[in-house]
């Protein structure tokens, strides 16, 4: 049994956050080499959109000033998305320790590795993969501004239903695994989580106007391809880097626990 004190989780929650980190810095990477040139794209459609509907107006709207950008776009392409990025990781990894510490040991005979690799693609799931399949991401500016409120209830509502619902399918599994056995108990399980999702797919209202008519399907794949890749890099880099700082604290103590029990049994 694993050491999981106040003082353990304190120091496993230390490590989460410089994984979370670590595996930001890999996110960032990525966004800015594959997200970045879609949104540079997305910008460019709204502006020529912008342009073709000022023309329109004829010599009224040309006289109207330009508002002043208050952050350049290079320093939003920058600084502005390592920040984002950063930020977002070494919370969800100081999240993600968290969790890791309440089901060590308690949803099977894991090694920390092992245990760190099943939380974050937990995590990869419920929290970004099912609401994306429901909500997938766009391009900024490219939706109804007068819905973006609307729209990001209906994100986080799916957020929240993707994990309340895995959470029930991990009761449920470990419940029925006595009668059914640990394979046949999570196959079960996990087709409950698939049929309450679709379920829950079915009865949310879709985001109809989260992209305007005629923007291109191109730019709009390739964000959505982007941030998924994205997404998928953080939560890998973050199980691996984790999973193994998780590993060092924690295997002393396994090794000591171990043995104890065998100088004991000996003893006997």
């Amino acid at each position: 049994m694993y050491d999981t004190t106040s003082s353990t989780v304190r120091r496993l929650l230390v490590r989460g956050m410089l994984a979370g980190l670590i595996a930001g810095l890999f996110a960032f990477a990525l966004a800015y080499v594959a997200g970045e040139p879609s949104v540079d794209a997305s910008i460019a459609v709204e502006e020529a959109a912008a342009a073709a509907e000022h023309a329109g107006h004829g010599a009224a709207a040309a006289a109207e000033p330009e508002e002043e950008e208050l952050v350049s776009r290079a320093v939003q392409s920058t600084a502005g998305l390592a920040t984002g990025v950063l930020v977002y990781g070494v919370a969800l990894g100081g999240i993600a320790s968290l969790a890791f510490a309440f089901v060590l040991g308690r949803v099977g005979r894991f090694t920390p590795k092992a245990t760190a690799a099943l939380v974050a693609a937990a995590a990869f799931t419920t929290v970004y993969l099912v609401p994306f399949l429901k909500y997938p991401a766009t391009p900024p500016a490219v939706g109804n501004p007068d819905t973006i409120g609307k729209r990001t209830t209906l994100f986080f509502l799916m957020i929240l239903l993707s994990v309340l619902l895995g959470v029930a399918a991990v009761v449920l599994g470990r419940r029925l695994a006595p009668r059914l056995g640990n394979w046949n108990a999570t196959l079960v399980a996990g087709a409950g989580f698939v049929a309450a999702v679709a379920v829950a797919c079915a009865f949310l209202p879709g985001n109809d106007d989260a992209v305007q008519a005629g923007f291109p399907a191109a730019v709009l794949w390739e964000f959505r391809l982007a941030t998924l890749g994205i997404q998928a890099v953080l939560w890998a880099v973050f199980a691996v880097a984790f999973g193994t700082l998780a590993q060092r604290l924690l295997a002393p103590e396994t090794a000591r626990t171990t043995a104890a029990t065998r100088e004991t049994v000996t003893a006997a």
